[in-house]
């Protein structure tokens, strides 16, 4: 299992596009991804699970990937939101 965390940098948060955008990212992983905030745990592949976190600028989340390609989907999921989020 990979672990990362992330400070959302989006000045809207993770709105409606992104959250999709970071849907199809981590839907074309073969591992389980996970966004964790506070106490709350989502399927990175589920667009309204997402949404439902409601993550505000500068809030941070953590990101579990867990699967036979976790090292590389990791780092390129972290790319991805580095990038846009």
């Amino acid at each position: 299992m990979k672990k990362f965390q992330y400070t959302v940098t989006d000045p809207l948060g993770m709105h409606a596009r992104p959250a999709g955008m970071l849907v199809k990212e981590a839907s074309s992983c073969e591992s389980s991804v996970k966004i964790i905030k506070g106490d709350k745990s989502v399927d990175a592949k589920r667009v309204f699970g997402i949404m439902a976190l409601a993550v505000k600028y500068g809030e941070e989340i953590t990101v579990l990937v867990e699967g036979l390609q976790e090292d590389n989907e990791a780092a390129r999921l972290e790319e991805f939101m580095r990038d846009n989020l």
